[in-house]
C-alpha cells in the first residue's frame, strides 16, 4: 500500500508547500479543491476511484490497488464532474453538470450529462444520446438501479416532454456500451421518482400533487397503482424514501417521530410503519445505504459531530472498532466491496481535514490513500468547540466557535459566519473556509440560528417567515455573547456569509448597522419579493419549489410590507460598514441579479461597496480558481477593515 500512497501523491495537480505555525500556508492550501474526495471501491475490491483536483478542476482518478501502475485521470472538458458510480468491475458512470441559459432568457438551468466509461479510460459514451433532449437533461442525473445481475445496463429516470401535458418522469433502461436508452415505464405528470429492487424491477414510485404540495408513495397493483403513504412536502419534505429494507418487503423513510426526524420501516403490503432509528434530541441526518444493493443499512445522527448507527449488529461492531482504531476523530466507512473484505474509511476532525484509509479485513491493516488538504497541518488550524448561547427570547441556539491558532482568545477581531440553506446546519468538523479565516487571525462564530435543521422540527419551524427578524436576532445575540465574554473586540466584527448566509450578512448591514465593521455577501439574496418572482418564472407559481420558499420567506402578496422591510437592497441608505459582494457568474440557485441590484443600490446611496463577479462558476464554487479569488478578496477586505 505504500506504493499506492506514493502514486496518489504524484497524481496531485500541484505540490503545495506545507504550512507551519510560523509561516502561514498560502491561500492555495485552503482554496484548492480537495486533493481527494468521495473514493469508492469496485465491486471486487481490486480498484478504487476518487474525485481529485487537476489544474483547478475535478477529475475522476482510477487506481488499481495491488499494482505499481499509475492512476488513470478522467477529465470532463467544460463540464464539471460532481459524482461517479461503479456499475461493474470494469465500468463506471460519471456524472457532470454545466449551467446554461434558458431559450427564453428567463434565467439559467443546470444541465446534467451522464457518461459511461471503462475503468481503463476507453470507450466513453454519453448516455441517452439517442433520445432528443435527454443527452443533456435539466433533471439530475440520478441512477435508480445499477442491477449488478445485468452489468450492461442501468436504469435512469428522466423527464420527457409529453404532448399537451408538459413533462413526465419516465424510466429508461440504458445500454452502457451504446448509450442508447429504452423506455421501460411511463410516469404520470405528477411522478417525481422511481424505486427499484436492485435487479431492474420497479417496486414503487413517488407522485406529487399540488395545493398543498403532497407526495404519494405508490406501489403497483395489477394494472393500476395503490397509495401506501403520503406526506406534506412543506412540513416534512415529502415521503422521504431512502431505499428498500434488507428483505425488500418495505422501504425506509424519514418521517417525524415525537417532533424529530427518524428512520422508519414502511411495509409495502400492509402500510404498517415501525421506528428503526430515532433520537430524543437530534434529527436523524440521513440514511446509510449499501452502494450495491440500494438497501438502507443504518442512519446518521446530526448530534453536532455526527455518528453512525447500523441496524445489523455486526456492522455496528465494525463501526465501533473503527472508533477504537482512530480515537478522537469522526470516522465513517464510505465504501466497501461486495464481499466487505475491503472498505474505505474517512477520518476527520476540526484540525484534521478528511483523510482516507483502505482497510483490508483479511490482513487487518489500514493504509492511508490520501488527504483532502495535504498542505495543511494541525498547527495551521484553529480549535473548534461548541459555543451554545441563549437568544433574547430564551431559545437555546447551538453554535460553534473556532479560535485562531496561537492567539489568546481575548479582544480579537471576529467573523460571524451564518450558514446557507437556511434548512441546514454547521457541526464539528473541518471547514476550509472557516479555518482559513481562523488561520489569518480571526475568531469565527458559526451559529445554528432558529430555522436550522438537525434539532427537531420545532426548532426549524421557529424560523418560518423570520428572515431578517428572529433568525437575524439569533445571529446578533451570538455576536453580543462573544463581546460579553471578552473574546472579541466589539469594534472589529465582520459578518460573512454565502447564499442565505449572504442574505443574513446584508440584513446585518441594514438592520444592525452599528454592530459590524464590514460585511461580505457571497451569492446572497438582497430582495425577497424579487427572489420569489424569479422562482415563479423558473418553476411556475403553483410549483412545490415556490410553495416551499413562500413557507420559509412569506408571500409577496400577503406579507409584502414585511418582505420589503427585510429586503436589504431596499434599505441601502441604512448601511454604514464597507460591503464586499461576490457572486458566481453562472449561479442557478440565487441569480447574480440579486447582487447586482444590491451593488447598484449601495452605489446610489453613496456607500462603500466592491462587487466581484466570479467568472465561470456556479453557486457551489466548484473550481479552485473561484475559491482562490474568493479567499484572496476576502483576506484583503478583512485585513483592511478589522485586521490587526
Amino acid at each position: 500500500m505504500a506504493r499506492l500512497h506514493r502514486a496518489l501523491a504524484l497524481a496531485l495537480a500541484a505540490a503545495i508547500p506545507l504550512g507551519s505555525a510560523a509561516a502561514k500556508p498560502p491561500v492555495e492550501a485552503f482554496s484548492n479543491l480537495p486533493a481527494i474526495r468521495s473514493p469508492g471501491l469496485s465491486p471486487d475490491g481490486k480498484k478504487f476511484a476518487a474525485i481529485q483536483e487537476m489544474n483547478g478542476r475535478p477529475v475522476v482518478a482510477v487506481y488499481t490497488i495491488d499494482s505499481d501502475a499509475p492512476p488513470l485521470a478522467i477529465p470532463s472538458s467544460e463540464w464539471v464532474i460532481w459524482g461517479f458510480q461503479w456499475v461493474s468491475n470494469e465500468k463506471l458512470v460519471i456524472m457532470a453538470s454545466q449551467n446554461s441559459r434558458t431559450p427564453d432568457e428567463r434565467g439559467q438551468w443546470t444541465l446534467h450529462r451522464t457518461v459511461a466509461i471503462s475503468a481503463d479510460g476507453s470507450n466513453p459514451v454519453a448516455l441517452m444520446g439517442n433520445v432528443e433532449g435527454l443527452a443533456n437533461n435539466s433533471s439530475s442525473a440520478h441512477i435508480a438501479d445499477i442491477a449488478l445481475n445485468d452489468p450492461d445496463h442501468i436504469y435512469v429516470p428522466l423527464y420527457v416532454e409529453v404532448q399537451d401535458r408538459g413533462f413526465a418522469l419516465d424510466l429508461f433502461q440504458v445500454d452502457l456500451t451504446t448509450g442508447r436508452g429504452k423506455r421501460v415505464a411511463h410516469g404520470d405528470y405528477d411522478t417525481r421518482d422511481w424505486i427499484m429492487d436492485g435487479k431492474g424491477g420497479v417496486v414503487a414510485r413517488i407522485d406529487e400533487t399540488k395545493r398543498p404540495p403532497t407526495e404519494h408513495l405508490m406501489v403497483p397493483d395489477g394494472d393500476d397503482w395503490r397509495e401506501v403513504a403520503k406526506a406534506d412536502v412543506i412540513a416534512t419534505g415529502g415521503v422521504n424514501i431512502a431505499g428498500l429494507t434488507d428483505d425488500g418487503a418495505g422501504v425506509v423513510r424519514g418521517t417525524l417521530v415525537d417532533g424529530r426526524f427518524a428512520l422508519t420501516r414502511l411495509d409495502l403490503a400492509t402500510g404498517k410503519e415501525t421506528v428503526l432509528l430515532s433520537d430524543p434530541r437530534y434529527d436523524v441526518a440521513g440514511p446509510i445505504v449499501d452502494e450495491w444493493t440500494g438497501r438502507v443499512i443504518g442512519g446518521v445522527l446530526s448530534s453536532g459531530s455526527y455518528s453512525a448507527k447500523y441496524f445489523d449488529p455486526q456492522h455496528q461492531r465494525r463501526h465501533k472498532a473503527l472508533f477504537k482504531a482512530f480515537p478522537n476523530l469522526i470516522v465513517f466507512s464510505i465504501s466497501a466491496d461486495l464481499a466487505r473484505d475491503r472498505e474505505i474509511v474517512v477520518t476527520e476532525a476540526p484540525r484534521q481535514p478528511a483523510k482516507y484509509y483502505l482497510v483490508d479485513r483479511a490482513t487487518k491493516t489500514a493504509s492511508e490513500v490520501g488527504s483532502s488538504y495535504p498542505g495543511l497541518t494541525e498547527a495551521d488550524l484553529g480549535e473548534m468547540k461548541p459555543y451554545d448561547y441563549t437568544a433574547r427570547d430564551g431559545l437555546l441556539i447551538p453554535a460553534f466557535i473556532t479560535l485562531p491558532p496561537g492567539k489568546t482568545p481575548k479582544n480579537l477581531p471576529a467573523v460571524v459566519m451564518p450558514h446557507g440553506g437556511p434548512d441546514s446546519s454547521d457541526g464539528l468538523g473541518f471547514d476550509w473556509w472557516a479555518q482559513f479565516m481562523a488561520n489569518r487571525g480571526y475568531v469565527v462564530l458559526q451559529p445554528n440560528y432558529r430555522g436550522s435543521s438537525g434539532y427537531g422540527t420545532a426548532f426549524t419551524e421557529a424560523g418560518l417567515q423570520q428572515w431578517g427578524l428572529k433568525m437575524q436576532d439569533d445571529i446578533t445575540d451570538g455576536v453580543m455573547k462573544m463581546i460579553a465574554d471578552g473574546i472579541v473586540d466589539p469594534k472589529r466584527v465582520c459578518i460573512v456569509g454565502a447564499s442565505y448566509g449572504g442574505y443574513a450578512a446584508l440584513a446585518g448591514a441594514t438592520l444592525t448597522p452599528d454592530l459590524y465593521a464590514c460585511v461580505v455577501s457571497i451569492a446572497g439574496v438582497s430582495d425577497l419579493p424579487k427572489m420569489i418572482s424569479h422562482e415563479r418564472r423558473m418553476h411556475g407559481s403553483d410549483s412545490g419549489v415556490v410553495s416551499f420558499w413562500i413557507s420559509r420567506i412569506g408571500s409577496p402578496t400577503d406579507d409584502s410590507e414585511r418582505l420589503r422591510a427585510t429586503s436589504p437592497a431596499r434599505h441601502a441608505d441604512a448601511v454604514k460598514a464597507p460591503v464586499l459582494l461576490m457572486h458566481p457568474e453562472n449561479d442557478t440557485t440565487v441569480p447574480i441579479a440579486q447582487s447586482e441590484l444590491m451593488a447598484e443600490e449601495l452605489e446610489d446611496a453613496g456607500k462603500s461597496v466592491r462587487f466581484v463577479e466570479l467568472e465561470g462558476d456556479d453557486h457551489y464554487l466548484q473550481l479552485s480558481a473561484t475559491r482562490y479569488r474568493m479567499l484572496t478578496e476576502l483576506e484583503a477586505f478583512l485585513a483592511a477593515n478589522i485586521g490587526n
